[in-house]
């Protein structure tokens, strides 16, 4: 399954594996073999070993923490205690340590505890970094990702244009048709 990363951050892009949050909760994380797909493809680490359902809901857990700390940061509340303890738990765990081969290449390695050390560090980051002020949620009813708008005068809506923003042109030109009928 393709994932797709589209918010500039990490952190954002993990938050997203539950996609339309509130309405159907779909579950991009189905099973370990979707999390070993998705942190290799996002790059943070090279290899990931076979992973155990208990690790797929560790791994649950600090996305959920994360997102609850984003939801915070985007609404001007305090951290939730609990929250900010397992992505503080995360963050302090050893992260992808950067490796060159014979041939030149890096590569990253460590396993889930150092992929999911390097989501949490970069949602805690955030926080205090000048990108806090560049996170917004797409404007797609159905979608509930976050991304950092990094667009000339902050004015992207969607978190892509494949998929939420095509859908919402999409739908005006729809209406638009219907309108002038």
């Amino acid at each position: 399954m393709p994932f797709e990363f589209v918010s500039d951050r990490p952190g954002l892009d993990f938050v997203a594996t539950v996609a339309e949050r509130g309405t159907t909760d779909l579950e991009l994380l189905r099973t370990p073999a979707d999390l070993v797909e998705w942190i290799r493809e996002s790059g943070l680490v090279d290899d990931v070993a076979t992973l155990r359902a208990e690790d797929l809901d560790r791994a649950r857990a600090v996305r959920e923490a994360l997102f609850a700390l984003l939801q915070a940061l985007r609404d001007g509340s305090p951290p939730p205690p609990a929250a900010r303890r397992t992505a503080n738990a995360a963050a302090a765990q050893p992260g992808p340590r950067p490796v060159l081969d014979a041939s030149g290449s890096v590569r990253h390695r460590g396993g889930l505890d150092a992929a999911l050390s390097a989501l949490a560090t970069d949602v805690l980051d955030l926080h205090g970094d000048a990108d806090r002020l560049l996170l917004s949620w797409c404007a797609d009813d159905r979608c509930t990702r976050p991304f950092v708008d990094r667009s000339r005068g902050q004015r992207r809506r969607w978190c892509g244009m494949r998929g939420c923003g095509d859908r919402a042109k999409a739908a005006a030109y729809r209406e638009r048709q219907r309108v002038r009928r």
